[in-house]
């Protein structure tokens, strides 16, 4: 399959070189949200240095390594047929990488027993595009999340057709377990930010755990 590489530059040294696919799915390319949200962690918002990182629908990987190379040490999951495209970007900028990185299956709405414990980050871009996704994306979110569990989640907020409705369900859903706080533009990365792409920073409600 005919691939082409996306550099993304990073603050602290050479850029990553992350292979694309032209065929096959939503998940072959680095989408702007993803780009958003990895350069939203190189700010150094998050503390990642030693913590424990999840990447949801990681596509290319881009925002997990990203999140490697700043010390986390991060799983990316997706479907099986990502995980080849996974393998390779994580072996393409192993060497920038100081905290660790891997890749694993992880099908939304199925057990997640071998994740646990939680991760102190859970890290989402661009997940919110198909209706019947929902469901089963939150109930992973809410098997994998611990009360102290942080997800950012970085989506582009599109017009046309069943997508604002299919924002508009996922948010209210979300709003069910979990409390939200949307990151100011001001806060995202200098260049790279657009209106259109939003950051919200999820937390489990502190009410659904026992005490």
């Amino acid at each position: 399959m005919a691939g082409f590489v996306r550099e993304l530059e990073r603050r602290g040294g050479p850029a990553l070189r992350l292979e694309q696919r032209a065929a096959g799915g939503v998940g072959c390319v680095v989408w702007d949200a993803a780009l958003v949200l990895a350069k939203f962690l190189e700010t150094g918002a998050c503390p990642l240095a030693r913590r424990d990182v999840l990447e949801l629908g990681a596509g290319t990987g881009a925002v997990g390594i990203m999140a490697a190379t700043l010390g986390a040490n991060v799983t990316v999951t997706d479907l099986e047929e990502l995980q080849e495209l996974l393998t390779v970007n994580i072996e393409n900028n192993k060497h920038l990488v100081t905290g660790s990185v891997r890749a694993k299956v992880l099908k939304w709405g199925e057990d997640v027993t071998e994740f646990q414990p939680p991760p102190d980050y859970i890290l989402m871009a661009d997940c919110i595009y198909y209706e019947e996704s929902l469901e089963p994306l939150l109930k992973t979110l809410k098997d994998l999340t611990g009360p102290d569990t942080c997800i950012l989640c970085c989506y582009e907020q599109r017009t046309m057709g069943k997508n604002p409705e299919i924002e508009r369900k996922y948010f209210e859903l979300l709003q069910m377990d979990f409390e939200l706080e949307k990151i100011p533009l001001d806060k995202h990365d200098e260049e790279y930010r657009s209106e259109d792409i939003h950051i919200v920073n999820i937390h489990r409600k502190q009410t659904n755990f026992p005490s």
